[in-house]
């Protein structure tokens, strides 16, 4: 067992944030040493640490898939010139270049996603709750739109996705045990994801539309 003052003294100690703390010291029955262990070797730890250090090197990588259909720019900046050298951070920034292709995700992290774009997804969520046979209280709502918006963010935020390779981790989780592996703060910066043909058809359907209206203001005169 352990307390709240349990996992504050852990936070403390190593950085890493408070629920990090908490599943630390849940998978370590509150030992505190083996919970600072179970952190360094997520990484989590050292990648707290590091957090406040600035990145300012880095890499543009690029990935092409399915024969030119699909394409992504990736960001990802480091401390130092030496480590974009370094075979695993190039990989890190591969794979996450790869991940982007596969996952499609629209956004970076949840920051960026517009409080217009959250609140609509809250009032489609409430009112998909509200339609149900049997209606519910409306804290048990709350609750329930909280984990749908939290699985909204999974879906359309890249740090928050779960890691198409090993989706026991998410991208955030990927990105903190290269941090432990090759000792400097790494950040992923920004992304572009191109796929072929994307928004055409909207277009198109759009320029019909135009021209049937105008038929039928012909056809009405």
């Amino acid at each position: 067992m352990f307390t709240s003052q349990d996992v504050v003294a852990l936070r403390q100690k190593t950085g890493a944030g408070m629920m990090d703390c908490k599943k630390a010291l849940e998978a370590t029955d509150g030992n505190m040493d083996k919970a600072v262990d179970y952190l360094r070797e997520k990484g989590i730890a050292s990648a707290a640490k590091k957090s406040v250090r600035i990145a300012s090197q880095g890499v543009v990588d690029s990935y092409i898939h399915l024969g030119g259909k699909v394409g992504v720019l990736l960001e990802v900046n480091c401390e130092t010139d030496f480590v974009t050298k370094n075979d695993s951070f190039k990989a890190l920034v591969h794979n996450i270049a790869m991940h982007i292709a596969a996952a499609k995700p629209t956004y970076l992290n949840k920051e960026e996603v517009p409080e217009a774009e959250v609140a609509k997804e809250k009032e489609i969520f409430r009112a998909q709750a509200l339609n149900e046979p049997k209606p519910k209280p409306a804290n048990i709502i709350e609750k329930m739109i909280e984990g749908r918006i939290a699985k909204f963010y999974k879906e359309i935020c890249l740090l928050e996705q779960d890691y198409v390779k090993d989706p026991s981790k998410t991208i955030t989780a990927l990105v903190n045990e290269a941090v432990g592996t090759i000792g400097e703060k790494i950040t992923v910066r920004r992304f572009a994801r191109f796929e072929m043909g994307e928004g055409l058809e909207k277009k198109q359907d759009t320029f019909v539309d135009e021209i049937q209206g105008q038929l039928d203001k012909m056809n009405k005169n």
